[in-house]
């Protein structure tokens, strides 16, 4: 299962390079999680949280990112902030969903 998930997020992080992210850090943790990856699109910080799946069984790879996850993401992305005194005026939470079915990548931008 770990590689399912290795393998889409080094998916991910390529497909959002070639949309013009430019990444900052991927697996960025702390004591409170991990964030899958922290790019910047153009002048805004992006919190990345990546989904991936192999079939439809357990839904599509959005849809694994519930209040509870979102709500995950946020308090790393807090302990991002302050760690990295980025001092970002503008920042988003985006979803990249890899469906490895249809080989499709989507990225959901301000998801959450």
């Amino acid at each position: 299962m770990r590689s399912l998930g290795k393998k889409g997020e080094e998916l991910a992080a390529a497909y959002l390079a070639v949309q013009g992210y430019q990444i900052l850090a991927r697996n960025w943790c702390c004591q409170s999680g991990e964030l899958d990856i922290v790019a910047k699109d153009g002048d805004t910080l992006v919190f990345i949280e990546v989904k991936t799946r192999q079939s439809a069984f357990c839904g599509t790879p959005a849809e694994a990112v519930n209040a509870k996850k979102q709500e995950k993401v946020r308090l790393v992305a807090r302990h991002y902030l302050y760690e990295n005194r980025t001092g970002a005026a503008k920042y988003r939470f985006d979803v990249v969903a890899v469906n490895l079915t249809d080989n499709t990548i989507t990225i959901i931008k301000d998801a959450f």
